[in-house]
C-alpha cells in the first residue's frame, strides 16, 4: 500500500556517468533511495549503468546537445546536477554545460524545483604544500589562494563561473583530492610500476612528499550529503574540499609497495637525474605535495571518509585494481595506456 504522505523521490542527473568519479556517485544516490540518470556517450556503456539501477541517458554535451529531451521524458523535475565530466581545454565544454544546466533549470524550476548544481573541480586548484615535516607545513582549505596547474587553469576558474547563474540553478564547486580505490585510480599507475620492477624500484622523488587521497567511495558519499544537507543556502555558492582525515606520504606508500610486491632491493628514493624526464604521470601522480583540509564539509553536513589509507589497505586495492584489469575494464585500459612511457623510463 503507497502511504499517501510518502514525498516523492527525489532525482538527480549525473554527467560523465561511466566515468570513475561519476559512476561512483551514480552508485551513492541509488544507494541511498534517490532516481538516477546518468550521461553516457556511447551506446554499449549503457548496459554497465541499467545493471546498478542507473537510468541511463544518451548523449554528448555540446551547446546543440538534444539529450536533455530524452531527460525530461522520464523526469521534469531534476533536483541535483551533479557534473563529472572534463575536458581539456575546459572553457569550450564549461560554456557548453552553462546552457545544459540551464535548458535542465528551465523545465525544472517551471514544475517547482530549482536544481542544485555540484561541480567537479580538484584540490589542484591550489597547487602544492611543502613536504611532510617541513616547517610551517599547514594544509590548504578552501579560503587557500588559487595557484592552479596550467592544464588545469579554466576547469579552476569556469567552476567558479558557474557560481554566478542563480538565478537558474544553485550550485557549489567541490575540490576532492586524488581519489584510489576499484578500477580507475590513477594510483593504478604505482601497482604499475611496481609490478614491473625486478628486485628494486628507484623512484627520483622526495619520499617525504605528502600523497593526500580518498577513496573513491568516501568521496562519492560527500557529493550525496552535500545534495541531502536540509539548508540549500549553506551549500550554494560555496566551495567544498574532499580529504580523507589524515594522508600518506610517498614513503609510507613505497614501503606498502615494496612489502606488497615483494621487492627485495626495495622501493628506493634516488636523486633526480637528467635522464629522470619519464614521470609525465608519476611525478603529478606520486611527486605531487598536498595537504587539504575539509573540515568545511565534515562541520555542515556530518560526512567523513572511512575506508583506510592506500597504504594501510595495498592488497585488498591492488587485488581489486588487477581484477579490473583483468576484465578489460576500460578505466584501467586508460591507466595502462598513460603509463606505458613511463615504465620504459623508470629504472628498475
Amino acid at each position: 500500500m503507497t502511504n499517501p504522505t510518502t514525498p516523492p523521490r527525489k532525482s538527480v542527473f549525473v554527467t560523465g556517468a561511466n566515468g570513475y568519479i561519476g559512476f561512483a556517485v551514480c552508485r551513492a544516490f541509488v544507494r541511498a533511495g534517490w532516481r538516477v540518470y546518468g550521461l553516457v556517450r556511447r551506446a554499449e556503456s549503457a548496459g554497465a549503468l541499467v545493471a546498478e539501477e542507473i537510468t541511463p541517458i544518451l548523449g554528448s554535451i555540446s551547446k546543440s546537445a538534444t539529450f536533455v529531451a530524452d531527460l525530461h521524458a522520464h523526469t521534469k523535475t531534476v533536483d541535483v546536477v551533479v557534473s563529472c565530466t572534463e575536458q581539456i581545454p575546459f572553457a569550450e565544454h564549461c560554456e557548453a554545460l552553462v546552457v545544459l544546466f540551464k535548458q535542465i533549470a528551465e523545465t525544472s524550476n517551471a514544475h517547482g524545483v530549482k536544481p542544485l548544481v555540484l561541480m567537479s573541480s580538484g584540490c589542484k586548484d591550489y597547487g602544492t604544500t611543502g613536504l611532510h615535516g617541513a616547517p610551517g607545513l599547514a594544509p590548504h582549505t578552501e579560503e587557500s589562494p588559487l595557484r592552479p596547474l596550467d592544464v588545469v587553469r579554466d576547469r579552476t576558474y569556469g567552476c567558479l563561473g558557474l557560481l554566478t547563474h542563480g538565478d537558474a540553478f544553485d550550485a557549489a564547486v567541490l575540490r576532492a583530492t586524488p581519489v584510489f580505490g576499484y578500477e580507475g585510480s590513477y594510483y593504478g599507475h604505482a601497482f604499475e610500476v611496481a609490478a614491473a620492477a625486478d628486485r628494486t624500484l628507484e623512484l627520483p622523488l622526495d619520499f617525504g612528499t605528502v600523497l593526500h587521497g580518498c577513496h573513491i567511495d568516501d568521496c562519492a558519499e560527500a557529493y550525496l550529503a552535500l545534495a541531502e544537507h536540509p539548508d540549500r543556502a549553506a551549500v550554494a555558492g560555496q566551495c567544498f574540499n574532499v580529504s580523507a582525515a589524515r594522508y600518506d606520504t610517498l614513503g609510507t606508500v613505497a614501503k606498502a609497495l615494496e612489502a606488497e610486491y615483494g621487492l627485495a632491493g626495495g622501493v628506493v628514493q634516488t636523486s633526480p637525474t637528467d635522464g629522470d624526464a619519464m614521470l609525465p604521470f608519476l611525478d603529478v601522480v606520486l611527486g605531487y605535495s598536498q595537504w587539504v583540509d575539509s573540515t568545511k564539509i565534515r562541520q555542515l553536513t556530518g560526512w567523513s571518509d572511512k575506508r583506510a589509507l592506500l597504504s594501510e589497505n595495498m592488497h585488498v586495492y591492488r587485488m581489486a585494481y588487477e581484477e579490473a584489469a583483468k576484465r578489460g575494464h576500460e578505466g584501467v585500459l586508460r591507466v595502462k595506456e598513460r603509463i606505458g612511457g613511463a615504465l620504459a623510463a623508470v629504472k628498475m
